[in-house]
Parts: C-alpha cells; structure tokens; sequence
C-alpha cells in the first residue's frame, strides 16, 4: 500500500470518526436541553464536553477537507497565470499550510504532554472532563493536515494528473456508466423513429 492510499484511508477514517462522534453530540446537547427546561436538573458536563467536542472535529477533519481540495482557499489569481507558473503558486501555497499546521503541531506538543502528565481536566463540580484527549487530537488533525497539504504541493508540481484524475473520477465514471439518450439518438437515426417508417416496418 502506497503512502498516498494510506493517508486517504486515514483522512477518511478520521473524517467518520468526527461525524459519528457529532451525532452522538447532538444527544447529549438534546438531553441537556431537555433537563434544564422540563426537570430543572442539566446533565452536568455537556458544556465541557461540547467546548471539546468542537475542537476535536474541527481538526478530525481538517486532513480530508484538505485532501479534497474542499479547504477555503483563494486561487483566483492562480488561475488567471500559465498553467505552470500556476501549479508553482498552488505549491507554494500548500507548503504555507504545512507550515502553518507544522507550527500548531510544535506549539501544542510539550502542552499536551503536561496535560496527560498533570491530569489537566475541564469544569468544576460533579463532572470534570479531561483536556488531554482535545490536545493529542490537535497534534494528530495537525500533523496529518501538514503532511496532506505538503502531498498536494508534490503532486501539484511533479502529479499533477494525479490530482486531476482524482477529482475526476466520479464524474468519470458516472459518465461512462450512463451515456446520454441524445447521443445514442445521435449515433442511431433509426432509433428516433416511429415504427411506421422505420425501413423494416415498410417491408
């Protein structure tokens, strides 16, 4: 297995991981809500969790909206240069991203191991959520964040029909699956025609 698949299957392993992980959010938020309103007794914890929570998924998701080109960016001028000076700018671009998330990664390293060595929680009173998981989940969003945007500046400038074909398979393949009616019209006359003056009907 190349390391191009593995990193796929990992994004979109992470990316599962943080939709599930939301809905199972919603329920504690519903129950929370519930409780306050109709028993006047919260579900102790759920703002934690939720302040958490948020954070986790961001970065659970951020090496697939990368990977799929779905992460905001801005490359109308990009677009406007020769094809070539074109896929340099986008490099460039990709590596300042892997720097950026390469910065978040080496800030938040020796933090995370003071959380889980300390214990560091979050909240007071009957429920207190740790922060350690929130913090490594950081550092693994931004080192596989990093890691795509620097295989997007490679194939970017030594692939780049990998990236094409890549966003191109769909389409490809529903294309090639379902033709249009109008093109097999295009291609067999005789088959917009009605039985009375198809030749064989004639004879």
């Amino acid at each position: 297995m190349s390391i191009v698949k593995l990193s796929d299957r990992l994004t979109r392993f992470l990316l599962v991981l943080a939709a599930v992980w939301a809905f199972v959010l919603t329920f504690f938020i519903i129950a929370d809500i519930v409780g306050r309103s109709v028993f006047n007794s919260p579900v102790y914890g759920v703002p934690e969790i939720v302040m958490n929570s948020i954070v986790m998924i961001v970065f659970l998701q951020a090496g697939y909206a990368i990977r799929s080109g779905a992460m905001l960016r801005a490359d109308f001028l990009a677009q406007r240069f020769p094809p070539a000076f074109g896929r340099v700018v986008l490099a460039l671009g990709y590596l300042l991203g892997a720097a950026f998330f390469a910065m978040i990664f080496l800030g938040g390293w020796e933090a995370a191991i003071r959380s889980w060595v300390a214990g560091e929680y979050e909240g007071e009173g009957a429920l207190r959520v740790p922060a350690w998981p929130t913090r490594f989940t950081i550092l693994i969003g931004s080192a596989l964040a990093c890691f795509n945007y620097l295989l997007m500046a490679y194939l970017d400038i030594f692939r780049p029909e990998a990236l094409r074909s890549a966003a191109g398979n769909d389409t490809a393949d529903s294309g090639t699956a379902h033709p249009n009616t109008s093109d097999r019209d295009a291609s067999n006359p005789d088959a917009s025609r009605p039985d009375s003056e198809h030749p064989r009907a004639r004879d």
